[in-house]
């Protein structure tokens, strides 16, 4: 059986991948899971490690030259390889922790295909790297953001790295925002999957390092294939040094909110 992941292509080695770990996020949900302390109040669960190790065997079986990076592990596979797998096998520790299902795993392979697995709801978000879709029990369907529904997801989670001039946590109260969207509250990368499904308008985290984050890749990657604007939050597009990260359905949203996210960093 692992042998046949060999003739998997990318998008579907990401698909299996990212399915044999959400299988384990799903199986060890609700036990009583031993942490590992990251510090700062971060921390690991087995279901983490185990979700990894799971999704890092089916991609290390079908790409053995590739590099691999998971967020618990660190770098693994062909040193030098030039194309290298961002791996976040539980995004949602906390979440998962206490009881909530609001979790993803993701696997994307730098610059090209991505899949975004909701473990509880069974969808899986997918790219190749060029289009984007959704696959459940067995069907798909082309990705389709919409602005429609005004619903904006904003992670209040310190720290603040671009205070004073802009906390995500003053964008809920600022009155250009809430007369345009209307606010909800996230801390996962779920929330780039809901943009990209026409379920929310935007999203927007503050933050650093996060171009190229084992957290964010997988979603960003298959926003971008379905036509999302996804920049800074100040609008600037995404690099080593950009802060934050402002996903939107379109670009008039997408202006409008980087607008009010301007203002407040003035």
């Amino acid at each position: 059986m692992i042998n046949s992941y060999a003739r998997l292509d990318d998008t579907e080695v990401a698909i299996a991948a990212a399915l044999a770990g959400g299988d384990v996020v799903r199986d060890l949900y609700g036990r009583r899971l031993s942490r590992i302390d990251k510090g700062a109040g971060d921390f690991a669960t087995a279901a983490d490690v185990a979700a990894e190790k799971a999704i890092l065997g089916v991609v290390g079986a079908a790409r053995p030259d590739d590099a691999l990076f998971g967020e618990e592990s660190g770098r693994q596979g062909a040193s030098g390889a030039e194309r290298q797998w961002l791996v976040d096998p539980l995004c949602g520790t906390l979440n998962y922790a206490v009881g909530s299902t609001l979790v993803a795993v993701n696997v994307a392979l730098g610059g090209g295909a991505a899949a975004v697995v909701d473990p509880f709801g069974g969808e899986v978000f997918c790219t190749d790297g060029v289009s984007a879709w959704t696959r459940r029990e067995g069907g798909e369907a082309p990705l389709s953001p919409s602005s429609a529904t005004r619903l904006v997801d904003v992670n209040p989670d310190p720290p603040f790295p671009s205070a004073p001039g802009f906390r995500s946590v003053e964008l809920l109260a600022h009155p250009r925002f809430v007369a345009d969207f209307r606010p909800r509250i996230v801390s996962t990368t779920p929330a780039l999957a809901r943009v990209v499904a026409g379920r929310r308008a935007a999203y927007a985290t503050d933050g650093t390092h996060l171009y190229g984050s084992v957290h964010f890749a997988a979603g960003i990657a298959v926003c971008r294939a379905a036509g999302c604007v996804v920049t800074g939050i100040d609008g600037a597009p995404i690099g080593p040094g950009s802060r934050g990260l402002v996903a939107a359905a379109d670009a008039g949203t997408h202006a409008q909110l980087t607008s009010v996210i301007r203002g407040r960093c003035q």
